[in-house]
């Protein structure tokens, strides 16, 4: 069969996503590699590829499929009444991180089938069903419509990460070369692991695994890293350090096996402390930059959202990676209702750390987490174009126009002229000139609210 896999753009209203890192669609990847034996598999990213008519034109595809986080729910509804407007005929099948924690905003007659869960094996079986005309009763893990009614079975937990095929990269030859982090491209993608023991109330991943951390094995990662042509290479876990047994015998056999990369991961702060010799080893085999969800600047404010690490943890952390020259990719969270002073004091205090870029989001309230059900009455918009992280979905302290100019003010002022410097010198003369447009994009984006 003729298949399309779909990863959309962000929709107009959304700020941010692909305008700061375009991550390859290795989700649709890991499923195209199932499948690719036995159908004719495509995949188009619409981040990069506009032209999805003349693709689906050509292709004339008899399924199609599309991955959505929460800010794509209304972008993948759209375009499937569109697709089905140029052939009725399709069957259309979601699934994705939203599709997983909230399957119900995607019933709608576009819609055929919603993969819930890991979706490799199960959008397989969807496809060898739908070829032989076999019904769906049964399978685990989807959603789809029959006799008039909805019928949703839970999906199946995943047990061995490396029952997977390795992503089918060739699909997306031809974007390679666009995918990217800040300076660092072009990018690689690889997934080491999947979950987190941890329970932030503002994080669902946690959930999708019932707190359960599952790991590959360190060979097959190295083996699939040997045939990854890019320089640069992201892990794509929901936190790679925690077991950090696994992760000294990774870098031991990369080490090994003489491959030469650019690694960019996340990690706790408190991993980090209690293991800075896991971090040296990483250093020494070409770890450059590490993503920590430093999240606030008061332990409170840790202790309110579940974090589990503390503020002596951030900045002990940062002193470890400043001395192995390990750049710091710190994420901040914004409450709606800071205060003027509040904000003075987190500007005062990111400037204490000498971070050269602290990244800053509004605490949102995605579908998933415990925070949503939490505050999900009091939200000021159900409309997923601004759950970006972004846009306040909840009423401020401020009045908005003066939250939303404190929070950019927050990126203006909480790093000094100096680091800022040293940070865009790595950055091309035409990707600083992207960035100067992104934040300006940005601050007309809240100034027109």
């Amino acid at each position: 069969m003729k298949i399309l896999l779909v990863q959309p753009a962000k929709a107009r209203d959304t700020i941010g996503c692909e305008d700061i890192f375009l991550y390859e669609p290795l989700a649709l990847e890991y499923i195209a590699s199932a499948l690719v034996c036995d159908h004719d598999v495509r995949i188009i990213d619409l981040r990069l590829d506009k032209n999805l008519e003349a693709v689906f034109k050509e292709f004339n595809p008899d399924i199609v499929a599309a991955t959505a986080y929460t800010v794509h729910v209304n972008t993948v509804k759209e375009l499937f009444k569109v697709m089905k407007s140029w052939n009725s005929q399709i069957f259309t099948v979601v699934g994705g991180h939203h599709a997983t924690v909230s399957y119900a905003d995607f019933v709608e007659s576009c819609i055929d089938l919603i993969v819930i869960g890991e979706g490799v094996f199960i959008f397989k079986e969807v496809v060898r069903r739908y070829e032989n005309h076999i019904d769906f009763e049964g399978l685990q893990g989807i959603a789809y419509h029959k006799n008039g009614k909805t019928v949703m079975t839970p999906p199946v937990p995943v047990a061995d990460l490396d029952s997977f095929p390795f992503p089918a990269r060739f699909l997306t030859a031809d974007y390679r070369k666009n995918y990217f982090s800040e300076w660092r491209k072009p990018l690689a993608t690889v997934r080491t692991s999947q979950g987190c023991p941890y329970m932030c109330n503002f994080c669902a991943l946690w959930k999708l695994n019932g707190g359960r951390y599952l790991t590959r094995k360190p060979e097959k990662i190295v083996e699939e890293l040997s045939g990854i042509k890019e320089k640069y290479i992201f892990f794509a876990d929901d936190e790679s350090l925690i077991d950090t047994v696994r992760m000294s015998k990774l870098a031991k056999l990369i080490k090994e096996s003489g491959i030469e990369k650019k690694y960019f991961l996340y990690g706790r702060s408190d991993t980090i402390v209690r293991h800075p010799e896991v971090i040296k080893h990483w250093k020494d085999i070409g770890l450059e930059r590490i993503f920590i969800g430093l999240e606030f600047f008061r332990d409170k404010d840790l202790e309110d959202v579940r974090k589990r690490a503390t503020i002596k943890d951030n900045e002990e952390a940062i002193r470890i990676l400043n001395d192995l020259d390990i750049s710091i990719f710190g994420s901040f969270i914004i409450k709606p209702d800071f205060t003027r002073d509040d904000f003075r004091e987190f500007r005062k205090y990111c400037r204490s750390l000498l971070l050269h870029l602290p990244v800053f989001n509004v605490l949102t309230p995605l579908p998933g987490t415990d925070y949503f059900e939490k505050v999900k009455d009091k939200l000021i918009t159900r409309n997923y174009d601004f759950f970006d992280l972004l846009h306040s979905l909840q009423e401020t302290r401020l009045p908005l126009k003066e939250f939303y100019e404190e929070f950019y003010q927050l990126y203006r002022h909480s790093v000094s002229p100096l680091n800022r410097i040293f940070m865009l010198m790595k950055y091309s003369p035409q990707e600083i000139i992207k960035v100067i447009r992104m934040s300006n994009r940005i601050r007309n984006a809240y100034n027109s609210i």
